[in-house]
């Protein structure tokens, strides 16, 4: 019975906080329905109207950002203030990232639209959350559309398959995606990196193993549930941005933006090697990263 409670007790602390993020994201949409239902809101879900919603929103999550991982947000100033592309490594789970949404808002009352799997699609009971906070599927011309308005766009070009399959060591999983980079030369627009320091130590996926590998690549389905939810610190990194360039070409773009994930505006191995030393533990510390919430010093 001892072993039996103990096994419970440590399947609960792995998988309660991303169970409770969950639980939110949902306990969100149900207050988006009311709002919508007591306002009698028919207004597009990305037009002002909706401001108010979205101020609550952000509220909370950002208050549960400062709690749970002492969240900070730097290189605000990096963003233009016109259209761009935000390109970012993606977490186990990408809370980092509703964190950052949720302060750009409140700082700048800033809505930044957002292009997501196909299978966050079909998670049932998120339509209005997804419509309100500018989620879309992100084809080419979703992408260039929201860019001639004026919004900031943001994507993970290794998406599912770098949440899943990626870990300490914080590797870049993009295969041969680069369609964000002709989308930023078509649209004429700069590339903006962001990465969130000890995103890895927070929520973590299980070893890689060839069976579920397989079984995503087969379904495009995240089977591989993410565990932790430490409350380790959480800084992102928003990096210069990317000039538009009409003489690059596509390849050229991804190479530098690959860089730029952690380098940002550096561009030579010392400066790769300083600002990794810097900002993140190779291979991630969960212990260091927690400790790091009683360092007030920015880093």
């Amino acid at each position: 019975m001892v072993i039996v409670s103990l096994t419970i007790s440590a399947i609960l602390v792995f998988f309660i906080v991303p169970l409770t993020i969950l639980f939110f994201i949902y306990l969100t949409n149900i207050l988006l329905l009311i709002y919508q239902k007591n306002g009698e809101v028919k207004a597009d879900p990305l037009s002002d109207v909706w401001d108010s919603a979205r101020k609550t929103i952000a509220s909370f999550w950002d208050i549960y950002a400062r709690i749970w991982h002492g969240y900070e947000l730097h290189g605000v100033e990096n963003l233009p203030e016109g259209p761009g592309i935000l390109v970012y490594y993606h977490g186990a789970i990408p809370i980092d990232y509703l964190y950052f949404l949720s302060r750009l808002f409140l700082w700048k009352k800033r809505l930044c639209l957002s292009v997501a799997d196909h299978f966050v699609f079909r998670l049932p009971g998120l339509k209005l959350l997804l419509e309100v906070t500018g989620i879309m599927l992100g084809t080419r011309e979703e992408c260039l559309i929201a860019l001639k308005n004026g919004h900031l766009v943001s994507i993970s070009p290794g998406g599912v398959r770098e949440a899943l399959f990626s870990d300490e060591s914080y590797r870049l999983m993009w295969g041969n995606r680069k369609g964000f980079a002709q989308v930023a030369l078509d649209a004429k627009v700069p590339i903006i990196p962001m990465y969130t320091q000890n995103v890895r130590e927070g929520y973590r996926m299980f070893k890689e193993r060839r069976f579920f590998r397989q079984l995503y690549e087969s379904t495009r389905l995240p089977f591989t549930p993410p565990y932790g939810g430490l409350p380790v610190k959480f800084r992102t990194y928003i990096g210069e941005p990317i000039p538009y360039d009409p003489n690059i070409t596509t390849e050229e773009l991804v190479e530098k933006v690959c860089k730029g994930n952690f380098l940002f505006s550096f561009q030579t191995k010392t400066a790769i090697q300083t600002l990794i030393s810097k900002h993140q533990t190779i291979p991630g510390s969960i212990w260091k990263a927690l400790l790091e919430r009683f360092d007030k010093r920015c880093k």
